[in-house]
Parts: C-alpha cells; sequence; structure tokens
C-alpha cells in the first residue's frame, strides 16, 4: 500500500485474526492494523496523516521514504573489476551492483550471519 509517497509492509496475524502493518523505508515507528482490507486502507492513511500531523506539532521534519538512490564511494581498481564483471554479464554496473546488494540482504536475512 502507498499514500503520500509512505509505503506499508502488511503482515496477518493469524492469532489475533488481523493484518497488522507498518510503515516501511523510515526510522520512526509508525504502526496500524486492521480486520479488513478496507479497514487497513483507512487505519494506514490514518497513520501517516496522524504522523505527519504529530511531526508538524513537534516543529520536527517527518521522515520521508528512502529514494532508492544513494551513492557508494569504491577505490577506482574495485570500481573498475565491477564495471568490467558488470560488463561481463552484460548488465549495467547499477544493475550489477543492486542484486549484489540484494544478494546480500537474503542472505542474511535467511539466517546466515544475521543482523
Amino acid at each position: 500500500m502507498a499514500y503520500k509517497g509512505y509505503v506499508a509492509r502488511v503482515d496477518f496475524d493469524s492469532e489475533d485474526g488481523v493484518f497488522v502493518g507498518r510503515v516501511t523505508g523510515i526510522n520512526d515507528v509508525v504502526g496500524f492494523h486492521g480486520e479488513s482490507v478496507v479497514e487497513l486502507k483507512a487505519a494506514f492513511e490514518e497513520a501517516v496523516d496522524d504522523y505527519l500531523a504529530t511531526c508538524a506539532k513537534l516543529g520536527r521534519e517527518p521522515q520521508h521514504p528512502y529514494s532508492g538512490r544513494f551513492n557508494v564511494r569504491l577505490s577506482p581498481d574495485l570500481h573498475a573489476r565491477a564495471a568490467a564483471a558488470a560488463a561481463r554479464r552484460g548488465v549495467s554496473l547499477n544493475r550489477f551492483v543492486e542484486e549484489a546488494i540484494a544478494g546480500e540482504v537474503e542472505s542474511r536475512g535467511k539466517g546466515t550471519r544475521g543482523f
């Protein structure tokens, strides 16, 4: 789900019989829940609106979701080797780095090294 630029992750709590959601891409915790999709969507929008209102009331800038862009600094040698490896695979350097990060995050998420 997305609302005002914020995205939510939703899980189902079978013990309580409700959908439980959390806004992703920010460090602040913004959670919500609902028993139906309609209720969940309304709760999500209310949670985002409440988050924005609370930040305004506190005079604090709300966190914004990750843009998907970040700069990485590498040694020139590693940069050249990564570009060559990407070219050998027939993908852009950006795609190569994205796949490498995704693979690392997924392997750690499966408990191989854990965060």
